[in-house]
């Protein structure tokens, strides 16, 4: 197994819109929502919708037939299966929510490419979905001035990041779009990757000041790139762990270390300028 981790979004990174909004929007319910939500934080009105939609007799069935229809990112299934056939461990780290997410997933066939999601609480009781944070920002706020209320990803990616660790996985690259995922880019090494969305909010923040970052930064603007991006630099750590790791064990046997060439890979794409 590759000792990298892959940690994707997934509003707007897997899936290609906000899963949040297209139900809101799907089930005819945007008129209240952009009414209330001035006046309480983004995670708590959601669970406020359900609640009305429930009322107006939307049934979790309705909410499961929209979240099917909900559209990927192109090419983003390949993208995910070859990266996990590399032996990468992939995660999701999201501010939607585990009832969405695990339904996309599913209906895609792509539930057991995935360890772990990180995301805020969501589940049906009594017939209605319920959606809490991930954070409990009322006992316990986590205090990012980056990051919304109900959770802070950089905080996540850190839990991450030591579980991994432990394990003896020492790369991460880390797929994003939103200012959500501006404080875990914040939060990767020198050995790390950050692919954000090109003319998205990530890409912005980090275009403002690319220097705060220590990781890689490779942008991409649709599914091909992404997918070309990614798994070319997916290859290339392994092929540098690989030889990284077969040069230790020569080492330490006293045998003669000698680099092989690598001529039958294709040339990894350069980062990409981040502009200011």
């Amino acid at each position: 197994m590759a000792g990298i981790v892959v940690v994707f979004d997934f509003d707007k990174t897997i899936i290609d819109c906000d899963s949040d909004n297209w139900v809101v929007d799907d089930l005819g319910g945007t008129d209240l929502f952009n009414e209330l939500l001035p006046t309480m934080p983004w995670n708590t009105l959601m669970d406020k919708m359900m609640k009305e939609l429930h009322s107006q007799g939307r049934t979790i069935e309705e909410i499961v037939e929209c979240l099917q229809r909900a559209p990927l990112i192109p090419q983003i299934i390949s993208t995910i299966k070859s990266a996990h056939a590399l032996g990468c461990e992939l995660k999701i780290l999201s501010d939607a929510n585990l009832f969405f997410i695990e339904t996309i997933l599913k209906h895609h066939g792509l539930m057991d490419y995935f360890s772990e999601i990180n995301t805020n609480p969501g589940f049906v009781d009594e017939g209605r979905l319920r959606i809490f944070p991930y954070h409990d920002f009322i006992s316990c706020p986590h205090g990012c001035d980056l990051c919304p209320p109900n959770m802070c990803k950089g905080f996540v990616i850190e839990k991450i990041r030591a579980s991994a660790f432990a394990e003896g996985k020492k790369r991460f690259f880390y797929l994003g779009d939103g200012k959500g995922d501006y404080c875990p880019s914040l939060k990767l090494g020198g050995n790390d990757y950050v692919l954000p969305r090109k003319n998205y909010p990530l890409w912005e923040l980090i275009s403002n000041n690319p220097s705060l970052l220590k990781a890689n930064i490779y942008g991409w603007s649709n599914g091909e790139e992404l997918e070309q991006i990614l798994i070319h630099l997916l290859e290339k750590t392994i092929v540098e762990e690989t030889s990284l790791n077969n040069s230790s064990a020569m080492i330490s046997n006293d045998w003669k270390f000698q680099t092989m060439p690598i001529s039958n890979h294709e040339p990894t794409p350069q980062a990409l300028p981040v502009q200011n």
